[in-house]
């Protein structure tokens, strides 16, 4: 088979939507070397490291009509790259039903609080067009919850919509780290010693815009640190949208964290700490439990982080939940084995090969 996949998405620095499309191709390329993968775009964008010689590098526009992308371009790029299928991972497909095609719809988030997505008005427009029209041949969403929205939202047939949950990247592993020193409580001193370890911290990484519920975590952060000396460390871009946060005593605005340095940062984190609104699947959980972190995170994770997580959806839920691991740091060792036990259920070899299935099961149907 030779699969087109589509990749806007690796034109971006970070987020949910590369790294899906970064290990997906690679996890496909590694588990069925017998076919062929094209990554093709109209933007430039960076080809995952390192690739299988299975996972190539397609083409673009080659002209002015080849510029209206998703009505000519990619289609005429399949036709030159014989491809037998396109996937579109970040919510749309082909005008032009030419090939069976597979559309990953990752939550239905666009479609429920504009406030969450500035910029998503291309999305909110086409991609309900695309699937009312049955422009796309198969569905796939990262859960069960997204798939019965799915369904309601758009009048999907059941059939043709497919729950293939995700994963953490092979790399997220847990790394030793510099022993932090036992959490006091307040007052916090204002001088430490040069030689003390650093402080303990709690940790959220995602990329920072208003449906991470950033304002949530900061106020029972706040809480929490009148009794504990523990920080926070915010680690992720910020979206043009997203509330300005400014630096206060025991917050670090990490901004933009390299990938090679995300497992010690997980791994030596007291929790990681994620109060998102809504979240179709939530990636960075699995991150940090792959990595042995406590996951302290609202119910929109649920279908992610099962029973390992301690789950907080108020600012005291939230408070007391971090006070509790601030004060009683025998409860981290259990909490790290959960998380460990939970992220060993996922891989993306297993996404790869039920993507796969979903791509044979997109020949079958196509036309049908």
């Amino acid at each position: 088979m030779r699969v087109a996949i589509e990749a806007a998405s690796l034109s971006l620095s970070s987020g949910g939507l590369a790294r899906y499309t970064s290990e997906l191709s690679l996890a496909l390329g590694r588990c069925f070397p017998e076919d062929e993968f094209f990554l093709v775009s109209d933007q430039p964008f960076r080809m995952p490291s390192p690739a299988p010689s299975n996972l190539k590098c397609g083409g673009g526009p080659r002209n002015a009509m080849e510029r209206r992308w998703w009505l000519w371009g990619l289609s005429r790029e399949m036709a030159r790259l014989g491809a037998d299928l396109v996937h579109g991972p970040d919510f749309a497909v082909p005008y032009l039903l030419r090939r069976p095609s597979v559309l990953t719809l990752h939550d239905l988030s666009p479609w429920m609080d504009e406030r969450w997505h500035h910029a998503a008005r291309r999305v909110r427009r086409r991609t309900p067009v695309l699937l009312e029209l049955g422009l796309a041949t198969m569905v796939i969403t990262p859960g069960e919850k997204v798939r019965r929205e799915a369904i309601e939202r758009f009048g999907l047939r059941p059939e043709r919509v497919v729950a293939v949950p995700e994963a953490a990247a092979h790399w997220f592993r847990p790394v030793e780290t510099v022993p932090t020193a036992p959490v006091p409580t307040a007052p916090v001193p204002t001088a430490p010693a040069p030689a003390a370890p650093a402080p303990p911290y709690f940790l959220f990484v995602g990329t920072q815009e208003p449906r991470k519920n950033l304002g949530m975590l900061l106020e029972a952060w706040r809480e929490m640190r009148r009794h504990h000396a523990v920080d926070l460390v915010l680690a992720g871009r910020r979206r043009a949208d997203a509330p300005e946060i400014h630096p206060e005593p025991g917050l670090r605005l990490a901004g933009e964290v390299a990938d090679a340095e995300l497992p010690a940062l997980y791994s030596g984190a007291l929790a990681f700490v994620y109060p998102s609104l809504y979240e179709g699947f939530g990636l960075p959980v699995l991150e940090a439990m792959q990595c042995g972190a406590p996951v302290i995170a609202s119910r929109a994770v649920e279908e992610a982080a099962g029973d390992a997580a301690v789950y907080a959806d108020t600012p005291r839920e939230l408070a007391d939940a971090m006070a509790e691991l601030a004060s009683r740091p025998e409860l981290a060792s259990a909490a790290s084995q959960r998380s460990l036990a939970r992220a060993r259920e996922f891989s993306w070899e297993r996404t790869a090969r039920l993507t796969r299935q979903v791509y044979e099961e997109a020949r079958a149907r196509f036309g049908a």
